[in-house]
């Protein structure tokens, strides 16, 4: 992906002609080792003006971040940093290391530049996690790291809550904003958790659990919850409605859909899992949309899905967010889609 000699449209076919999943431990490999290298680090730097944007109370350098999923354990802070992204989110980490889906469970659809996965939330686990986040620089040289926590697949739906609570006592001081993830479609009934009564619960456990540990570090740092393309007007009046009476204080639109009405028919469709890429756009949209509505003005919303342009991440802003975060599109566009993203906005 960041071979010197050859452009990203290169690279990427090298990359795509490999396992979708082999090719993206590859590509980070190689990105962290270029970022090592004091003379090649200059050539994957994406050099881009800031364009300070406040979301939870934080001021990110730019309003463009990554999305939780592409540095599931938290390995490759820093040289993500260098990619130009306003703020980094990392994980999805669950309390116990866990191995994830069978593989292969990452698939590409090139026609409409997709990726479906069922990764499964694979990672090493909340310790592992939390010695590399504590490894990396990004924090002390000014960024905005977000922590993303689910549960793990064996603990039983009725306990989630205690998962996310030991994720989020583990994290908190080394976060900037924690995010909790009850919308992957690949972790067994864990959508159930944005049903109105489950979630209540869960989100009445977190604040009570975030006012603690305030106190005790005498910080505070802001929670977001992020969900899923997939609800019916009512639940997601029903979700925001929820986020303001348990004083959250962001919510990051959308994650991977379970639709497959836009890639009918092509190589890999059928697959099980997420569906990510363009056609979650529209349907990010229409759920950014709503929140605005429900949420007022003041409440924080990061816009994702979809985005493989800079009008698109205009469209994004326009419909309600306050920031967007990228992950598909950047594995079909490259790098250079952080920087045609900030310069869109920049000039909206």
């Amino acid at each position: 992906m960041f071979n010197l000699l050859n452009p990203y449209k290169l690279a990427r076919s090298v990359l795509f002609s490999m396992d979708a999943e082999k090719a993206h431990h590859l590509t980070l490999q190689r990105l962290k080792e270029h970022y090592q290298n004091p003379l090649l680090r200059p050539f994957i730097a994406n050099q881009i003006a800031p364009l300070p944007t406040k979301i939870m109370g934080l001021t990110v350098k730019n309003p463009v971040g990554l999305a939780a999923g592409l540095d599931k354990n938290g390995e490759f802070i820093d040289a993500l940093s260098s990619l130009g992204f306003g703020f980094i989110e990392v994980g999805t980490v669950t309390p116990r290391a866990q191995a994830g889906n069978p593989q292969p469970r990452m698939f590409r659809i090139p026609e409409k530049s997709c990726l479906i996965n069922r990764m499964g939330f694979n990672n090493e686990g909340l310790d592992t996690f939390l010695r590399n986040v504590q490894q990396s620089q990004y924090r002390q040289q000014g960024g905005i790291l977000g922590l993303n926590l689910g549960k793990n697949a064996d603990t039983p739906i009725e306990c989630a809550s205690e998962d996310y609570l030991i994720g989020l006592k583990g994290v908190y001081p080394h976060a900037d904003y924690i995010t909790i993830n009850i919308s992957s479609p690949n972790t067994k009934n864990l959508r159930a958790l944005q049903g109105e009564d489950e979630l209540s619960q869960l989100l009445r456990q977190l604040q009570e659990t975030r006012l603690a540990l305030a106190d005790q570090y005498q910080r505070y740092v802001p929670i977001a919850v992020k969900i899923a393309p997939d609800m019916d007007e009512d639940q997601v009046i029903s979700i925001a409605h929820l986020l303001t009476l348990h004083k959250m204080d962001g919510v990051i639109a959308t994650n991977t859909t379970l639709s497959r009405d836009a890639v009918k028919g092509l190589p890999n469709a059928e697959e099980t899992g997420g569906l990510s890429g363009p056609p979650v756009h529209e349907l990010s949209l229409k759920v950014i949309r709503k929140l605005r509505q429900e949420l007022g003005n003041d409440f924080s919303i990061i816009g994702v899905g979809g985005i493989s342009s800079g009008q698109q991440a205009i469209e994004k802003i326009q419909a309600g967010a306050n920031a967007i975060q990228l992950y598909t599109g950047l594995v079909y566009q490259g790098p250079k889609l952080v920087k045609e993203c900030v310069e869109a906005l920049r000039t909206r």
